[in-house]
This record gives structure tokens, sequence and C-alpha cells, in this order.
């Protein structure tokens, strides 16, 4: 929020925890002859990073300790972990509600060390989840988290990520960004974004790679949670914002490969890639993916630089 705040400063009434979240850097990778800038969004905090907790620290501000929140998502889903991990660090307790998917190393030890750090419920099925997340709601005793923290006032954190981005891009740490690459699973990240490039100016495109059953990685959905998110922002700032460009924002559905946490060939032979020089790890069900499409268009288009938004948090494998 440091950019966001800078900028705006009454946003600096908004309550926040504070969860070490800093400034990530922009690396420059050279990948099967391929060069391309990789924004370490993993390294957002010093104990479990990735895109997530730019939101939590708005979603859990104000929230004393003792309180008990509630998210929901898949088995593997490391927003709930990030939910969990955080949220034990300020005081407060995490229950989940969890529906199947198709599992991976990655998903199964999410899974084991979520399980730590909450109080986990598995369900059949999506619908189940929110049911019974529902009914836990309106039970009371409960600050409802949603899922991937995707609502507008998580959403500003991004904003703050875009607006950080392009102060990189003017300290001249890398080229303005023709395309930027993330992986697009609830939309927070892509939505917030994009909103951030717009107040900054930069005329990057955001291309968001579907991870999710297409229904849910709506380029509809990210308009509108970005047209939420800037009418939250106008109020609490004051004044009008820059405009929403639609068109520059796509939707990238190639990567896919049919369900949700599904290993393809291509991601893992990408993240493969990407470790032999010497870079980062990926996750199956989002960066990877991202990463293939990533690292296609900077092929396919060397003249336009393009910039992969490495959202997931690998350190605590280790």
């Amino acid at each position: 929020m440091r950019a966001l705040v800078a900028r705006y400063p009454a946003l600096g009434a908004l309550a926040r925890a504070d969860l070490g979240v800093a400034e990530t850097p922009v690396e420059r990778w050279v990948v099967n002859g391929t060069a391309l800038h990789i924004k370490r969004d993993d390294l957002s905090a010093a104990a479990v990073g990735g895109n997530k907790v730019r939101a939590l620290e708005l979603l859990f501000g104000g929230l004393p300790a003792g309180t008990t929140v509630l998210t929901v998502g898949p088995t593997g889903s490391t927003h709930a972990l990030a939910v969990a991990e955080h949220g034990q660090r300020l005081g407060l307790a995490t229950e989940v509600l969890t529906w199947p998917q198709e599992e991976h190393d990655v998903s199964r030890a999410t899974a084991r060390r979520m399980t730590a750090v909450a109080r986990v419920t598995p369900t059949g099925s999506v619908a189940e989840a929110y049911a019974r997340a529902f009914v836990r709601r309106i039970g009371g005793g409960v600050r409802w988290i949603p899922a991937g923290g995707s609502v507008a006032l998580g959403a500003l954190g991004q904003v703050g990520a875009g607006i950080e981005l392009a102060e990189q891009v003017a300290q001249g740490l890398l080229p303005t960004p023709h395309t930027l690459v993330v992986p697009l699973g609830s939309g927070g990240t892509a939505a917030g974004l994009l909103l951030g490039l717009a107040i900054a100016g930069l005329p990057t495109r955001v291309v968001g790679v579907q991870v999710v059953p297409r229904l849910v990685a709506s380029r509809r959905r990210v308009l509108a949670l970005a047209g939420r998110t800037r009418a939250l922002l106008s109020r609490h700032a004051g004044g009008e914002l820059p405009a929403l460009d639609a068109s520059r924002l796509e939707v990238d559905r190639g990567a896919y490969g049919g369900a949700y946490g599904r290993t393809t060939d291509a991601g893992s032979a990408a993240a493969a890639a990407l470790v032999r020089a010497g870079g980062p790890g990926l996750d199956p069900t989002y960066s990877a993916k991202a990463f293939v499409v990533a690292l296609e268009r900077a092929r396919r288009a060397p003249a336009e630089p393009v910039l992969f938004w490495l959202t997931f948090d690998g350190r605590w494998l280790d």
C-alpha cells in the first residue's frame, strides 16, 4: 500500500494489518534463449508471500486478536494457506471449508501445512462449501474472507502493486512492459493491476491466463471487479480517477489444461526451464501455466517486452 498511499494520502486512514508486505523486485531472466522480466511478488512477505498477502493486509485490517476468520477454497488453496498462516501471526483463528481438486505434490503439501494452522473441513463440492459457509456466517462469530480475497477492498492491494511497478519502470529497473502476464483465478490480482496501471499511466496490456473454470475466469468478472475497486478508491481518495480501458485486458485460455489443478506437460516443461536458468520454482496450478504464455509471447515478439507476474511463493516448500 506504500505506493498507493503516497499517491492518495487519504487512504492512510484505512485499517491495515502489519503483514510485513514490502516492495518486490523485478528480475530479468533468459529462458531457453528467450528474455523476459519477472515481478517477484512471491517475495511480498518474509514468511508466506505471494499475491494474496497484499489483499490480506487490508482484509485483516482492524481485526482484534482472537477473531475467527472463515474462508473457502480447493484442498490445495494457497489463498487459504495465506489466510491461515498470517492469521495465526496476528492471533486470529482460521476456519477453511475446502472442496476437491486434481492433486499434485504442491497441492498436497499446501493442504498438509494448512491443516497444521487452521481448522479445515472438507466438503464434496464448491456448492456445498459455499452453502456451509453461508450457514456458518449467519450463525455469527466469524469474519468472512472471500475466496481469493477478490473483493474491491482486497484488490486495492494490487492497485498499489501496479503503481509500485510503474515506479520501478521510472527508476529504469525494467522497460515499460508491452504485456503483463498473470494467472487468472478469482480475478483480484488482474483487476487491481489493470486499475493500478491505468492510474500510473502505463500503456501495458494485462493478459490473464485462465487457471480455473471459464465461468470464474471471466473477462466480464475482472472488469466488474476493477470497476468496483475504482469506485471504492474514488470514495476514499476523493475526486475522479483515470478511466479503465477494457481493451487492455485479455484472457488467454490456451494453457488451462481442462481442470483446476491439472498438471500440464507444457507447464511442467516451462517451470523446469526456468529452474534450469537459475530462476524460482513455479506451482503447477497457477504460475507454471501462466509462465507458458509469458514465455511464448516473449519468444514471438522480442521487441515487445513481457513481464511475468509471479504470484506463488514456493520458498516454504524447501
